[in-house]
């Protein structure tokens, strides 16, 4: 795959609407700890980085609207070294805990949050590598 500075390394990028896209930056990077990398005009768009990851915060326009209160079309997962302490932090700057750390037979701590516009968020730390089939699920493609 060739190389653009100009966008995110992350083979998937996903791009979320926020209301007030500075604001939502400012929050994302201090209570989830995301860091900003590119800035599109001062309210447009504006790329961050997670890691290895990418996600794009974008303005409302035409058809893209943040969620609606009591409606969930997606969730982003973010993997992090420290559930916990992960989940400290943003509970510390805000975020509404859907489900605190919490450890699963798959091999991973994950707990579920809400940013104040509304995105929920999956945070997984991994304790131990589990094949999919001592837990019920099957491998189809290595």
């Amino acid at each position: 795959m060739q190389s653009n500075r100009s966008v995110p390394d992350a083979t998937v990028i996903p791009v979320l609407v926020y209301p007030d896209v500075r604001q939502a930056v400012d929050w994302l990077t201090t209570a989830f700890g995301f860091a900003e990398r590119v800035r599109i005009g001062e309210s447009h768009r504006s790329q961050l980085r997670f890691g290895d990851g990418a996600l794009i915060v974008a303005d409302v326009r035409r058809d893209r609207h943040p969620p609606r209160q009591g409606e969930v079309t997606h969730s982003v997962m973010v993997r992090v070294d420290d559930a916990r302490a992960h989940c400290e932090r943003a509970r510390g700057h805000g975020a509404r805990i859907l489900m605190e750390p919490t450890d699963f037979e798959y091999g991973e701590r994950q707990y579920e949050a809400q940013d104040p516009f509304g995105h929920q968020w999956t945070f997984t730390e991994t304790l131990s590598d589990v094949a999919p089939e001592e837990w019920g699920g099957e491998t189809v493609a290595p």
